[in-house]
């Protein structure tokens, strides 16, 4: 369904309360009809929401505020594990004092439904760009958890689809919309540091060596053909999925196969900021260099860097350095001073002088929208406008820390061309698409 069909299909399901109204008299209903049906907060006017995975993200992060927002309603939830699936079911029932919401284990019947406006994509990451892009050519839209590519090339394609079908697409990220990052940003774009010399961006280390790789029997609960999808297929381990009947942090984030580790799981994050606050959030850097170190051969299953460092060069000459640091923050060097913005873990919002941070902003400055994550997602869809980070956003933010992990792999500095999205070397462009896993492959066949 394109997005004009999609949009019929919205007002037909609007209107048709409003003609059971005026037919009331004739055929026997009730001729007043209560607020809830026809109010402002009435169904028919909330986007109808499906969740397509259900995991510790979802659950805690990502269902609540769909559940608690007028202007959406969750009818559908979609997971591979029963246990997960049934839960989710619960919360959402017991939340709407019914037993309205379906589940689903397999995702292609989620996105058959013409009645689902829009999906909330919390899969592990090698079924981000899979899902969201039928999604999106089905006419829905889409809020995909970050990071959200596993490549570079399939990155690209998922934009281009989101730009092609028209649909409303939010890269799930919280933190540009944390206080200090957006005022940090305001202050910057509107000249108040000056011209920018260096950014410094810090992640937390938190992956390690190890894992458990001795296959064992796929509990009953877990369709694990379904869960390992595009990804090659290898024996079932606890640790390289995630704890049976439970939401404790799961192995899958630190396997290749399914994850690229910190330097694109926390990176897309603070990474994203930098970029906002340069102006370089459909663009990128110019040059890449990076070091790094993968845990030893035979230390376990999980294989994600445990250390790295990079730094990115910008054509304007920006500078900026991304490290592994004890917590999340955006460090900005201008010529009139430094603003660090810290995020889980710091000391607030810093400053080389504090009256930077009393700055007021002018009537005429650059203002940033500040919303919170889910309701940007709603706002964008019902006023028909962008989200704060959208599928091109998401794209070029997730592929700097792809960019640093090729620069790691080839063990030299690399030139990009951000337009072309091409390096300056044959080997480093074999690496923008997965071996196992070609862009053209991703449009998974609706049964």
């Amino acid at each position: 369904m394109n997005d004009h069909s999609r949009r019929i299909t919205q007002i037909t399901r609007r209107n048709a309360l409003k003609g059971m109204a005026a037919a009331g008299a004739v055929v026997g209903f009730p001729s007043i009809i209560p607020s809830s049906v026809l109010g402002a907060n009435a169904p028919s006017k909330r986007i109808n929401v499906a969740m397509i995975g259900m995991g510790r993200q979802a659950k805690h992060a990502n269902l609540p505020p769909f559940l608690h927002s007028s202007d959406s309603r969750v009818v559908a939830v979609c997971d591979v594990d029963k246990w997960r699936l049934a839960n989710a079911k619960q919360q959402v029932d017991k939340h709407y004092k019914n037993q309205d919401c379906k589940a689903y284990t397999d995702w292609r019947e989620v996105l058959a439904r013409d009645d689902i406006d829009a999906v909330m994509n919390s899969t592990s990451d090698q079924w981000h760009v899979p899902i969201s892009l039928v999604a999106v050519r089905r006419g829905k839209h889409v809020s995909c958890e970050k990071p959200l590519t596993l490549s570079i090339a399939e990155g690209r394609v998922l934009a281009d689809a989101v730009k092609k079908h028209g649909v409303t697409f939010r890269t799930d990220s919280e933190c540009r919309t944390h206080s200090y990052m957006h005022k940090t940003a305001e202050l910057v774009r509107n000249g108040y540091l000056g011209e920018i010399k260096r950014l410094e961006v810090g992640v937390p280390s938190g992956d390690c060596a190890g894992g458990n790789a001795t296959p064992t029997p796929v509990p009953e609960d877990l369709d694990y053909d379904m869960w390992v999808g595009p990804a090659p297929m290898k024996p079932y381990c606890v640790d390289r999925v995630h704890p049976p009947k439970s939401y404790g942090r799961p192995g899958w984030m630190r396997c290749r196969d399914t994850c690229e580790g910190m330097v694109t799981n926390w990176g897309t994050h603070v990474l994203d900021v930098a970029q906002l606050i340069l102006n370089t959030e459909r663009a990128g850097p110019v040059a890449v260099e990076a070091t790094g170190v993968y845990p030893e051969p035979g230390s376990g299953l999980w294989n994600v860097l445990i250390k790295f460092k990079a730094q990115f060069k910008y054509g304007n000459g920006v500078v900026l350095d991304y490290i592994m640091a004890k917590h999340a923050y955006v460090r900005v060097e201008g010529e009139k001073g430094w603003i660090q913005a810290n995020w889980h873990g710091g000391k607030g919002l810093q400053a080389s002088d504090t009256n930077i941070l009393r700055t007021k902003l002018k009537e005429t400055d650059l203002r940033i929208p500040q919303r919170q994550d889910k309701e940007d997602f709603l706002y964008g869809i019902k006023n028909n406008a962008p989200t704060m980070a959208d599928a091109e956003i998401g794209h070029r933010t997730c592929s700097m820390g792809q960019l640093a992990h090729i620069a790691i792999q080839r063990g030299k500095p690399l030139a990009w061309d951000p337009a072309k999205e091409r390096f300056d070397d044959a080997e480093a462009n074999k690496m923008l698409e997965k071996s196992y896993r070609k862009p053209w492959d991703l449009d998974i066949k609706l049964g």
